[in-house]
């Protein structure tokens, strides 16, 4: 309810160009000859005075007053630049009556048929998300605090834009534009409309609310059909910007909207068409599939083309409400776990995907080699800015085995080149001493606010050179062997293992008579292996147990040590031969290991989400550790902790799997680019017909890859490799140590 004077502003709608022309539509009611207007602007950053106007008015009730202002920061999703706009209604001798506020921004948005969105003649790429207003306790009603906690999150994911179904809270708006993110305003409307005179109520009163905000770029007329054309040319009525129209999904308007393309369908719209390009949904986020998985293959595909203005993800939320009825959190069954966020706002794996692979800083593909001298290349993707607006840090670490921690051992500012958006350039650090004697390099990177804009982090030394260095073996315990008609027997003081003459397989390990439970293994995955010969010997102090296969496995060469680890070194794909599955999804070996000897992982490697083919990007190398749990992304029968447990973790360097009531198990490797796979996890319950997330886990529990599926979602990922050896391969190793305390 609010109160207005009989001679009062009844609103105003603005028209603020980026180059300070300011055309304002003010609405009164009541007017007196010789009234007047008084225009005042203020930044808001700093409250200073720009500038007052004052304009006479005439009796009319609608009246459009322009102004031109000097000196105007323009507002653009990387300088969100706001200024507050002041109408003071005064009578003929001067006194007020009425005065109205509202924030505003300076910027242009074009439409530039068969070219693209422009703002401030900036060519615009979308990177955005669908956001609807959700809190699981309250329902669609939330707090300017969960709004503010929102667009944090989203602007942490590198986006500059988001979309919903419905005008949302004033609030969120005023957040967009003082934080900078792009709006989709849209007349609600799903596949079915609003009638016509319900449309033509709405519409005015939507856009009178809301006409100011210079986050809202285009206009939308409902969603996958359900738009209403009998307002399409009405929108131009109430707004003095003439901002574009879009039907949501369709090709309508010279904007081609489609939906979760998966860059193989209706690819003559994008080679062939004429129209500009933008997803309004894409990479559907149902459970832990889309988002950040194919996003990265996708997005470079689209990207060729110089129609493509980018895209809005699906979804943010998990909209998984709290019933107090039965006790539990319902997302109507697969209807509504979409969420990039769970429905308390834990990040999913995708999160950090989707930052790194829409980071407005793009490092090229690098490794630290010893001829790295700290200078790589860097491409500045953000629209508005030059690259030396932001910052970047190095830090160099020191990452030892458990029980040791992480040590950062020098850092320091990383120095960026002066280039323009789109253009690539040099950035360059001065190595500090010792660095070759370090094991990680982590280069971070700030935008201008000082917020962290994304994270890389580099090996140092290959998995072969930090075992050297961290794994000495000492002799500590005789070492013997016994061989018996069906097995063989390793030992090293209180560590045994014996293993099957037959197929070579592991068939006990113990220390210290207390049994260790890793077995059934190495089981070939992805090909096939018979032993055709096995043969055990001393080397040195070490007892060497050798077993050659035929098929897809060349060999594997297990090794006792003094120290009491247990080596195992497998050569594989090095011969021609129908040993491999026609349809490759996993690559590798894999053993039994219960999960109740596991209550929780420490590990050095990608980190700390797990991976998928199509979403390895956003982890980061270091030293990690999470507790066990089942969570199944996005579904509420048991409380969603994230990061998940169970999967495949890219690059392992080293991990345990630690065991409180007994030896927990110690793994080592010495294979760059090696995948464990740690348990298999559950199969979504309320799927119904959205089909498996993955094609094919391997058997077992603990599993050593070369490849690794992806995770299935709209025809993005799923697919399967294909093996192929010539001839004079010299075949990959799969080189693991075991250790046991």
């Amino acid at each position: 309810m609010e109160a207005k004077p009989q001679t009062h502003i009844e609103r105003f709608a603005v028209d603020a160009r980026a180059d300070g022309t300011l055309r304002t539509d003010v609405y009164m009611a009541n007017l007196k000859e010789g009234s007047r207007l008084e225009m005042e602007l203020k930044a808001v950053a700093s409250a200073s005075l720009v500038g007052q106007r004052v304009f006479d008015l005439t009796t009319a009730s609608q009246q459009t007053l322009t102004a031109q202002w000097d000196n105007i920061r323009k507002w653009d999703p990387e300088h969100p630049h706001l200024y507050q706009l002041t109408l003071r209604l005064l009578d003929a001798d001067g006194n007020l009556l009425h005065e109205m506020a509202d924030r505003i921004g300076f910027r242009t948005v074009e439409f530039r048929p068969a070219d693209g969105i422009y703002l401030n003649g900036v060519k615009l790429l979308v990177k955005g998300i669908n956001r609807h207003c959700f809190d699981p306790e309250t329902g669609r009603s939330v707090s300017r605090e969960l709004d503010l906690k929102d667009a944090r999150l989203i602007k942490q994911m590198n986006m500059n834009a988001v979309r919903s179904h419905y005008p949302p809270d004033k609030h969120f708006l005023q957040l967009c534009d003082s934080l900078g993110l792009l709006y989709v305003y849209e007349l609600a409307g799903w596949q079915n409309s609003y009638s016509d005179s319900i449309a033509a109520r709405l519409l005015p009163e939507m856009i009178a609310r809301d006409v100011n905000h210079p986050c809202i770029f285009l206009w939308g007329n409902g969603n996958e059909g359900g738009w209403n054309t009998t307002v399409d040319d009405r929108f131009a009525d109430y707004d003095p910007q003439q901002r574009h129209v879009i039907h949501p999904w369709a090709n309508f308007n010279g904007l081609d909207t489609r939906h979760y393309p998966n860059g193989e369908d209706n690819v003559y719209r994008m080679e062939r068409g004429q129209n500009v390009f933008m997803m309004t949904e894409f990479v559907h986020g149902l459970y832990d599939r889309g988002q950040g998985a194919g996003l990265e293959g996708l997005w470079a595909k689209f990207r060729t083309s110089p129609l493509f203005a980018g895209g809005f993800t699906w979804a943010y939320v998990d909209e998984a409400l709290h019933r107090t009825d039965i006790g539990q959190m319902d997302t109507y069954g697969p209807n509504a776990p979409d969420g990039i966020v769970s429905a308390d706002r834990q990040p999913e794996g995708s999160f950090y995907t989707v930052r790194e692979v829409w980071s407005p800083i793009q490092i090229a593909p690098m490794r630290v080699t010893g001829s790295f001298d700290g200078a790589f290349r860097v491409t500045n993707e953000y629209l508005f800015s030059r690259l030396d607006e932001a910052c970047m840090k190095w830090r160099v670490w020191k990452t030892p085995l458990s029980p040791e921690v992480p040590v950062c051992l020098a850092e320091g500012d990383v120095q960026l080149p002066a280039i323009a958006p789109g253009e690539t350039g040099t950035a360059r650090f001065t190595l500090p001493e010792g660095f070759r004697q370090a094991d990680m390099l982590e280069l971070e990177a700030y935008n201008v606010a000082g917020d962290t804009v994304c994270t890389w982090t580099y090996p140092i030394r290959n998995a072969h050179a930090y075992f050297e260095t961290y794994q000495r073996t000492v002799s500590t315990m005789p070492v013997r062997y016994q061989l018996d008609e069906d097995s063989v027997m390793l030992e090293a003081g209180e560590v045994r293992a014996t293993f099957s003459r037959t197929d070579g397989m592991l068939l006990s390990l113990t220390r210290n008579g207390q049994l260790i439970p890793l077995s059934r293994g190495p089981l070939p995955v992805g090909m096939k292996a018979e032993v055709s010969s096995s043969a055990v010997r001393m080397q040195g102090d070490t007892a060497v147990f050798t077993v050659k296969y035929t098929g897809g496995t060349d060999s594997i060469v297990w090794r006792m040590t003094p120290s009491g680890l247990l080596g195992m070194d497998a050569l594989i794909l090095n011969r021609r031969g129908a040993f491999y599955d026609k349809d490759v999804y996993n690559l590798g070996f894999t053993f039994s290991y219960p999960e109740r000897a596991v209550k929780g992982m420490q590990w050095l490697g990608h980190g700390p989400y797990r991976v998928w083919k199509n979403r390895i990007r956003g982890t980061r190398h270091g030293i990690w550790q999470k507790a066990y749990n089942n969570t199944v992304t996005g579904e509420y029968y048991i409380p969603i902790v994230y990061p998940e447990f169970k999967g495949y973790h890219a690059g392992i360097y080293w991990a345990t799997l630690q065991n409180p009531d007994g030896p927990s198990l110690h793994i080592y490797s010495e294979t760059d680019g090696l995948f464990l796979h740690i348990f298999t996890p559950e199969e979504q319950r309320d799927r119904e017909s959205r089909g498996l997330s993955v094609k094919q886990y391997p058997a077992g529990d603990l599993s050593f890859l070369l490849d690794i599926p992806a995770v299935n979602s709209q025809g993005l990922g799923g697919n399967s490799s294909t093996v192929k050896v010539n001839k004079g391969d010299e075949g990959f190793r799969i080189k693991l140590w075991f250790g046991f305390r």
